[in-house]
C-alpha cells in the first residue's frame, strides 16, 4: 500500500519548476519533485551520520577515502570477472 499523500504549495525558481515539469514524464511533476526530496532526505541523513561518526572516531582522510575506493574498485572487477565466467 502507499503513503497517505497530502497537497502541499511551494515556491520555486521558474527555470527550476520548468526544467522539472519538461524531465518529469508520466509520473507527473509531483512524482519528480517527491524524489528530488526524498534524495535530498537521504543526504542529510548521510551527513548527519558522517558528523556523528567524526565527532567520535575523527575525520576521514584522504587516504582512508582513496584506499576505500580501490577496494571498492577492485572488489567490482572481479565481480565482473566472477560474472563473465560463470557464463
Amino acid at each position: 500500500m502507499s503513503e497517505p499523500t497530502g497537497k502541499y504549495s511551494i515556491t520555486m525558481p521558474r527555470d527550476i519548476a520548468e526544467a522539472a515539469k519538461a524531465r518529469s514524464g508520466p509520473s507527473g511533476l509531483s512524482a519528480y519533485v517527491a524524489a528530488a526530496v526524498a534524495r535530498q532526505i537521504e543526504r542529510d541523513d548521510l551527513n548527519e551520520l558522517i558528523q556523528v561518526a567524526e565527532a567520535e572516531h575523527g575525520p576521514i582522510t584522504d587516504e582512508e577515502i582513496e584506499s576505500l575506493r580501490d577496494q571498492l574498485h577492485r572488489s567490482r572487477r572481479e565481480q565482473t570477472q566472477g560474472g563473465a565466467n560463470a557464463a
